[in-house]
C-alpha cells in the first residue's frame, strides 16, 4: 500500500488515476486548487466519486503549503498530474502557463528531494515532439523546437526532473500523453466540444482540411501506464503513452457522428498557431518496461465515451 499525492486529482486524468489508486488498495491524497479554467463544479462533481480520500485545496506553487503537506503526509511517491493544459491557450497566456507548469514542478520536486527515494511521476505532452511529418515518435527523437508555450514549459519540465534525479537522486519516470479522451473529459477539448456542437445541431469548429492526424488515447490506457510507471519508476526514464495509431481529424469527426447517430456540420476555419500536423506514439519502450498493452480503439473509445455522456442527460 503506498501512500501518493496526486496533482491536479480533481481533473480529468487526475480523478480516474485516483479511483485506480483506491481500487487497488493505495491510499491516494488529492491536492488541486480547482481553478476556473473549465467549470470548478466538474472538478467537485469529479472528487465526489472518491469521499474517503483526503482532497487539499491549494497551488501547487505555494511552497509552504506543499512542504508542509509533504511534512505531516510522508508520500511514498508524487504523480504530478497538475497543469495548465493546451497548447491554444497557452499562446494567449504564456507567462502564466510558465509559472505553473515551471515553477509549479520545481516547488513539488523540492519537497521530494527532502525524502530520499520518493517516487515522481510527471506528466508531460507528446506536444514536446513540436511539428515533424516523420512517425512513429520516439523517446530518443531529437526535439529542439517546441511550438507552443504550453510544450515548451512540458520539455522544461522533462529537464528540470532529470536535473532532480542527477543531484539528488529523485525517481522519475515522465510520461508523453497523447490526445487523452474518454469518460470526463475537459469541456474545452475536442470530442468533448464536437459531442456537444453534434447533439445541439451547431457547426463543428473545423480546423484546416481535415488532415492533420492525431494518436488519441482512450483514458482507461493512459492510467494502466500512469500507474504501471509510479509501480516501476526508478533513475529517469520517459516514456511515449498512447495507442500508436493515428486518426485524421476527418475521420474522427465521422466516428463521433456515427456513434451519436447525427449528421456534424463543419464551421470551417484556419489551422491554429502552435497546432501541429501530425502525432504518433512510438511505445515500444513503455511496452517493454512497463507493460504496457493499449486496448481500445478510437471506434470503440468513441462508443464508450457517447455511451457516459447519455447517462449524464
Amino acid at each position: 500500500m503506498q501512500r501518493i499525492l496526486v496533482t491536479g486529482g480533481a481533473g480529468f486524468i487526475g480523478s480516474h488515476t485516483v479511483e485506480r489508486l483506491l481500487a487497488r488498495g493505495d491510499q491516494p491524497v488529492v491536492l488541486d486548487n480547482f481553478n476556473d479554467f473549465y467549470d470548478p463544479a466538474i472538478k467537485r462533481a469529479n472528487v465526489a466519486r472518491f469521499a474517503s480520500v483526503p482532497v487539499v485545496v491549494g497551488d501547487i506553487r505555494d511552497k509552504a503549503l506543499v512542504d508542509s503537506l509533504f511534512a505531516e503526509q510522508r508520500f511514498d511517491g508524487v504523480i504530478h498530474l497538475a497543469a495548465m493544459a493546451g497548447v491554444r491557450p497557452s499562446v494567449q497566456d504564456p507567462l502564466l502557463y510558465e509559472d505553473v507548469n515551471v515553477r509549479g514542478t520545481m516547488v513539488l520536486l523540492e519537497a521530494a528531494r527532502r525524502q530520499p527515494g520518493l517516487r515522481f511521476v510527471f506528466a508531460s505532452s507528446s506536444s514536446v515532439y513540436g511539428a515533424r511529418d516523420r512517425s512513429p515518435f520516439r523517446e530518443d527523437d531529437d526535439i529542439p523546437r517546441p511550438v507552443s508555450p504550453y510544450a515548451a514549459t512540458k520539455r522544461a519540465g522533462e529537464l528540470i526532473a532529470y536535473t532532480y534525479h542527477h543531484l539528488f537522486a529523485v525517481p522519475v519516470a515522465c510520461l508523453r500523453f497523447f490526445t487523452v479522451y474518454g469518460p470526463r473529459q475537459r469541456p474545452e477539448m475536442a470530442i468533448a466540444k464536437f459531442s456537444a456542437a453534434i447533439e445541439r445541431g451547431e457547426p463543428i469548429p473545423f480546423y484546416g482540411d481535415g488532415s492533420t492526424r492525431r494518436d488519441y488515447t482512450y483514458i482507461d490506457d493512459i492510467v494502466d501506464g500512469v500507474v504501471a510507471a509510479y509501480d516501476r519508476c526508478q533513475g529517469y526514464e520517459i516514456f511515449n503513452l498512447g495507442e500508436s495509431a493515428t486518426t485524421s481529424l476527418s475521420e474522427l469527426v465521422d466516428g463521433l457522428a456515427r456513434a451519436l447517430g447525427r449528421e456534424a456540420r463543419l464551421d470551417r476555419q484556419p489551422l491554429q498557431p502552435g497546432d501541429v500536423p501530425l502525432t504518433c506514439a512510438d511505445v515500444s519502450k513503455a511496452v517493454r518496461l512497463l507493460g504496457y498493452a493499449p486496448k481500445v480503439g478510437v471506434d470503440e473509445g468513441l462508443r464508450r465515451y457517447v455511451a457516459w455522456r447519455r447517462t449524464l442527460n
